[in-house]
């Protein structure tokens, strides 16, 4: 896919929004955010806040004021907005944000404007895709598209999106949502008074909403009702004030003026619809605070606390685990799989159990693939709504039906196989544990860049293969994005000839195939050796994928010999003491060896009991609220769940960057955090 950045001369108007164009003297995307220009800055590794400061010439005590949430320190890859002191003020002109100097011409149909009510902004997190994202907020691929026509080509980190507001209804409980894009000098206070909502329902709506996430540009859910009384103040009275609408107003932009809701103008004036006439009078019921600024002062404050979730642990005396799954489905010997996971998840429960904790498991056979009949008559059952955990599923059906009943009954849900699903994006219950391969390829990429960004780059293209394609265009990409050389040499058999030319003394030579294919993994080996055997001056590094740690042992002993490094969210170390524990415990409990597959699926049974039953037992059932402190020592996959919006649920997004040193040891390193 070929990259396109955004265009210097781009110029998109909107009142208030977001605005993102290449600067001219800094290759760093701005945004327009209240008036003020920033520019948007990914934090590199190992970056400190005063080196930052110094690149954009600002002060740290400036970046901390419109980043708050980095006062507690740095991370890798952590969207910054940094004051941009280079470009004039922008201006604003009939609810219109224009960059002074600049060209107006847009990649979007020259300069086109968007209603408020209807649209909001998404900033592009790690990982996320288009199909992610119209999955999350319930519109289409093509609809975002519409709005967002760049975004059929390529979107990045930080990008902003336009969004149509969409009306989602849960059947349920008969709520329906729409999506607020926090902006600058908005409080959950503020927010709460211009929807005429209880600042408690902005928060019911939001679990993941925090001190940390209500930030600038984040999204949040703002529920509604289908009567008008959603729209009646909470503790309040209202006064009607007289607007007289100016030429170029909006409904959107009135209602920010007053911080009322659209939807409040409109009801009160009984409009069909968002068009506006210059002179038209609106009666604006503004919301009354009798009480003075010093009481608004004190309900501001009291509000906060409400973003401080309760950390102290809730705990159970007995933690009872349901574990889900279709036993008896002989598709592809999915039996035998499901059968080591279970006995695995029951070595991890005999462990806890030795550190003081009561464990009640409940094992359920649940019927294969489309059939969901012996699933729903389950979930009637008390044993089933007296669960703490549930553990399970396998086909989509499944999750789909596990994932209503976790939400309904409030039970944690972890999801053992499935990468693919996206329950998790509007279930703040469910955890996933399979990364999905979006989010393995834009953290791999960025522990590339922070590995190897001084050494020289050589892709060698696999012709035919296309297995890579995806991680390849975003690891690509990064390297444009920061400036850094790569070379692109096709596999064949004048490989070691075509190669030699791009290589250097003076620096690492990292070898990057497109492809994870073993039949050019061997060619590309072959011709390594004979160029490292005629050219001792060169260093030679190869860089590969998860695959290639299941290939034959005389393909991993050549991995030593370049210093390989693969990148994986599993990797099995045969020497490690815990490793050696378990396979013995699970060679005397069940009196065979493991399956020889991989991922080892007794292993993965094993972790994922290990990792949320400690999480339980040490932290309560309120556990997520402290899950970034849970360290547990795993044998085979990494943890590092993070949540994936406001409103959702959590994703595993842990990595490993394994190491095939030349002394013949293996070396993994966590690449998580």
């Amino acid at each position: 896919m070929r990259h396109i950045s955004l265009c210097k001369s781009i110029a998109i108007i909107f009142l208030f929004e977001f605005f993102a164009v290449h600067a001219q003297d800094f290759p760093y995307e701005k945004i327009a955010l209240d008036g003020k220009m920033f520019y948007v800055y990914h934090v590199k590794p190992g970056e400190g806040l005063y080196s930052i400061s110094r690149t954009f010439s600002v002060t740290a005590d400036e970046i901390l004021k419109y980043n708050p949430s980095i006062e507690k320190g740095l991370k890798s890859g952590q969207v910054l907005y940094i004051p941009a002191k280079d470009i004039e003020r922008v201006s604003t002109l009939n609810d219109s944000v224009i960059l002074q100097s600049q060209p107006l011409i847009s990649n979007q149909s020259r300069v086109t404007s968007f209603d408020e009510s209807h649209t909001f902004k998404h900033v592009v997190s790690l990982g996320e895709t288009v199909y992610s994202i119209a999955q999350m907020y319930h519109t289409t691929v093509e609809e975002i598209y519409r709005y967002n026509p760049t975004a059929r080509e390529v979107i990045k980190v930080g990008q902003v999106l336009i969004i149509p507001q969409p009306k989602v209804v849960e059947k349920e409980k008969e709520e329906s949502y729409r999506y607020h894009t926090i902006m600058p000098k908005e409080t959950l206070y503020s927010l709460a008074r211009a929807y005429s909502l209880k600042p408690e329902d902005i928060v019911a709506a939001n679990p993941g909403l925090s001190e940390e996430t209500f930030q600038i540009g984040k999204t949040i859910r703002i529920p509604l009702q289908a009567s008008s009384e959603a729209y009646a103040s909470y503790d309040r009275q209202t006064q009607q004030v007289i607007h007289k609408v100016k030429r170029g107003e909006t409904l959107y932009s009135i209602a920010r003026q007053y911080g009322v809701s659209v939807e409040e103008i409109q009801r009160v004036n009984s409009l069909s619809s968002n068009s506006l006439r210059s002179d038209m009078e609106l009666i604006i019921p503004v919301i009354a605070s009798p009480a003075g600024k010093g009481s608004q002062l004190a309900e501001e404050i009291k509000t906060n606390l409400l973003l401080r979730p309760n950390k102290y642990p809730v705990k159970v005396d007995v933690i009872k685990v349901g574990l889900l799954l279709p036993f008896l489905d002989e598709t592809d010997k999915m039996h035998f799989r499901l059968q080591e996971y279970y006995e695995g998840l029951l070595l991890a429960v005999n462990k806890l159990k030795d550190q003081g904790a009561n464990i009640e498991l409940y094992v359920f056979e649940i019927g294969k693939g489309n059939d969901t009949k012996k699933l729903k008559s389950l979930l009637g059952t008390m044993e089933m709504e007296s669960l703490n955990l549930i553990i399970g599923g396998v086909s989509d059906e499944q999750i789909k039906i596990l994932s209503d009943f976790s939400k309904s009954h409030n039970i944690k849900y972890v999801i053992p196989f499935s990468s693919k699903n996206t329950e998790v994006l509007n279930n703040s219950n469910i955890f996933q544990v399979n990364s999905p391969q979006s989010y393995i390829y834009s953290k791999a990429s960025s522990v590339f860049m922070e590995t190897f960004r001084n050494d020289n780059v050589v892709f060698l293209k696999v012709k035919g293969k296309t297995d890579k394609d995806d991680f390849i265009n975003i690891l690509q990409n990064d390297l444009e994005q920061n400036n850094i050389r790569y070379r692109i040499v096709t596999i064949d058999n004048l490989l070691e000839e075509k190669l030699l030319p791009f290589l250097t003394t003076n620096k690492n030579n990292v070898i990057v195939p497109t492809s994870a294919d073993a039949a050019a993994l061997q060619q590309t080996l072959e011709a390594l050796k004979k160029i490292q055997q005629d050219n001792a001056d060169y260093t030679i590094r190869l860089f590969g994928y998860p695959e290639w740690q299941t290939y034959d042992s005389r393909l991993k002993n050549d991995y030593h010999k370049f210093g390989t490094y693969i990148y994986s969210s599993f990797f099995v170390d045969e020497s490690d003491s815990e490793t050696k524990g378990f396979i013995t415990d699970f060679r005397k409990w069940y009196r065979r060896d493991l399956m020889n597959i991989y991922p080892r699926y007794a292993m993965l049974g094993y972790d994922t009991g290990l990792f949320f039953l400690t999480a339980l037992h040490r932290y309560g059932l309120n556990f997520e609220q402290n899950i970034h402190h849970l360290r547990v020592k795993t044998i085979q996959f990494v943890f590092n769940f993070e949540r994936v919006n406001n409103w959702g649920g959590f994703i595993n997004t842990g990595l490993y960057l394994v190491y095939y040193k030349p002394d013949y040891k293996v070396v993994k390193f966590d690449k998580s955090r």
